[in-house]
């Protein structure tokens, strides 16, 4: 019997590659979107997101400052009388009389002391045989006079001695990122806000991304530490009561994309730029990074994006991606001078080259592949 012997028919690998590239293209991994992909999107195409290329305009109408600072109220609070009496404070009362049995010493004493007085909401105290006296508002050297003057006609020349011990009423609390947080007496050394986190023990938090609120009442104002140091005029007088509060800046932004690395970045600088963003991470991917495609992506809200784009027809937030192209000569320049804001988000998009690059190495290792199944096939 004669035995004929199937021929294995050549694999058509024109077809397959057309294939594999379409289809390789659109389901091999990447780190996001591309340059066209959010160019699609945009308004002029139908979508949702207004598409801006950064120049010195754009970056004059986008980049809005909020400064921090204490309201007027703050700064012209003038200094306070700290030797005052304030109800809630504590004081102690010590009287020296000049008689062998004083009318309040005890039998071979010369002297009584009287502690921890505290005076009342309404501001008094109450000593024996000088009755109710009114101390709120005196200082101890004026409260000692009146008690000296209430005291004489009852034993002869007495010697009074007040001191004072500040109470609820005169304290001022500090918390958050400082070495100390507590509750503070308010004094004539730490009437102010820098001396009284001095007492606290100085602030433990990087300086560059630190703010200082005082609430102080119904009211709050804060400003960040450098410009605490930096300017005199913001290390305002304290009052009883107020809440010192040490806290990080907790703005921060999101990189995407082909950079060295994704990351959220927390603020490390009252205004950081695109370049400082970008420093953040390490920089661009050098392999696969398209220097053309910087996106800034944010809500802005409507008076921005009018003025960004030039229309007057916004009333409510704009969704805006704002590009910046690296190769161009001035474009480090736009980089420095555009700045980022709270919950931005940077993309960088890969170079074109990279997908295809990512398609052919799929192809290569698919055509191996098929090699090797023909040659299998063919040896059967």
């Amino acid at each position: 019997m004669k035995i004929i012997k199937l021929s294995t028919p050549p694999i058509p690998l024109a077809p397959a590659l057309a294939i594999l590239l379409a289809l390789g293209a659109c389901s091999l991994p990447r780190s996001g979107p591309s340059t066209p992909e959010i160019l699609a999107g945009s308004v002029e195409n139908g979508g949702q997101t207004n598409i801006v290329y950064v120049d010195d305009r754009v970056t004059q109408a986008a980049n809005l400052e909020i400064p921090l600072g204490f309201s007027r109220n703050f700064l012209n609070a003038g200094a306070i009388s700290i030797e005052r009496i304030h109800p809630g404070d504590l004081l102690t009362v010590t009287i020296w009389e000049n008689v062998e049995n004083g009318l309040l010493a005890a039998p071979g004493a010369s002297s009584t002391v009287l502690k921890d007085i505290q005076v009342d909401q309404l501001g008094n105290i109450f000593v024996p045989y000088a009755g109710v006296v009114r101390a709120t508002g005196r200082t101890s050297e004026e409260l000692r006079a009146d008690l000296t003057l209430l005291l004489a006609p009852q034993t002869p020349d007495p010697q009074i001695e007040v001191r004072r011990q500040a109470g609820e009423a005169s304290v001022v609390s500090v918390v958050g990122g400082v070495n100390a947080q507590g509750v503070y007496a308010l004094s004539a050394a730490n009437r102010r806000l820098t001396s009284m986190l001095a007492v606290a023990g100085g602030v433990a938090l990087d300086p560059a991304g630190t703010r200082i609120t005082v609430q102080r009442g119904g009211t709050s104002g804060s400003v960040w530490l450098r410009d605490l140091y930096a300017d005199a005029q913001n290390d305002i007088n304290l009052r009883a009561q107020d809440r010192i509060i040490v806290e990080r800046d907790a703005r921060y932004f999101t990189v995407l994309g082909a950079s060295s690395g994704q990351m959220r970045v927390d603020f490390l600088s009252k205004e950081p730029n695109v370049v400082d963003a970008l420093s953040a991470v390490s920089g661009l991917d050098g392999q696969v990074a398209d220097p053309r495609g910087i996106f800034i992506f944010r809500m802005e809200p409507a008076e921005i994006a009018n003025a960004v784009l030039g229309t007057d027809e916004f009333t409510t937030p704009q969704r805006m991606a704002y590009v910046i192209d690296l190769t161009k000569e001035e474009s480090i320049f736009t980089a420095q001078a555009f700045s980022i804001r709270d919950r931005d988000t940077v993309y960088i998009t890969e170079a074109p080259f990279v997908s295809w690059s990512r398609v052919l190495d799929s192809i290569a290792g698919t055509v191996n592949t098929i090699g090797n199944i023909s040659t299998i096939a063919g040896a059967l």
